[in-house]
C-alpha cells in the first residue's frame, strides 16, 4: 500500500503543479490582453492628436480680450474681430452688442496684471531674489558697523 499511496501523492503533486501552471497561464493571458487594450488606447490617442494638429485654429480672426461676470449667468465680454473691439453682453442664451470701438494698437496693461500673467515659478524667483537682497543688505550693514567699532 505504501507504493500506492506514494503513487497517489506523486499524482496529486503533479496535478496541483499543473493547476498552478494553468492559473499562471490564465493570469498571463489576462495581463497580455490588458496590455493590448491599453496599447490600442494610447495609439488611438496619438492618432487623434496628430490628426487634429494639422487642422490649425479656425478662429484666428476672433480673440477674446477680456471677460467679466455681471451676475450668475450674465457676462460682459470684449472680443477683437479684425481690428475692432466688440463689447458684448452675454446671458440668458442671448448675445447682445453693447458697444463697438477700434482696437488699440497695444492693449493697456497695468503692473498688477503683468505680475498675475507671470507663472508661479517667475513670481517665486522674484520673491526669493528680493528676500536674498534684503537679508544680504542687513548682513553687510552689520559687518560694516562691526568693523568701525574695532
Amino acid at each position: 500500500m505504501s507504493q500506492t499511496s506514494a503513487t497517489q501523492s506523486a499524482a496529486e503533486t503533479i496535478g496541483s503543479a499543473q493547476g498552478d501552471l494553468m492559473g499562471l497561464a490564465v493570469l498571463g493571458k489576462t495581463a497580455l490582453a490588458l496590455g493590448l487594450v491599453i496599447a490600442v488606447i494610447f495609439a488611438c490617442s496619438y492618432l487623434l492628436r496628430r490628426l487634429n494638429a494639422g487642422r490649425g485654429r479656425g478662429d484666428r480672426h476672433l480673440k477674446v480680450v477680456t471677460s467679466t461676470a455681471i451676475g450668475q449667468r450674465e457676462r460682459v465680454v470684449i472680443v477683437e474681430v479684425e481690428g475692432t473691439w466688440l463689447v458684448l453682453g452675454v446671458g440668458g442664451g442671448q448675445v447682445t452688442t453693447l458697444h463697438e470701438l477700434p482696437a488699440p494698437s497695444e492693449p493697456e496693461r497695468d503692473e498688477s496684471a503683468a505680475v498675475e500673467a507671470q507663472g508661479f515659478a517667475a513670481r517665486f524667483a522674484t520673491a526669493l531674489r528680493a528676500n536674498a537682497r534684503s537679508s544680504l543688505g542687513r548682513r553687510d550693514n552689520r559687518s560694516g558697523s562691526g568693523e568701525g567699532e574695532q
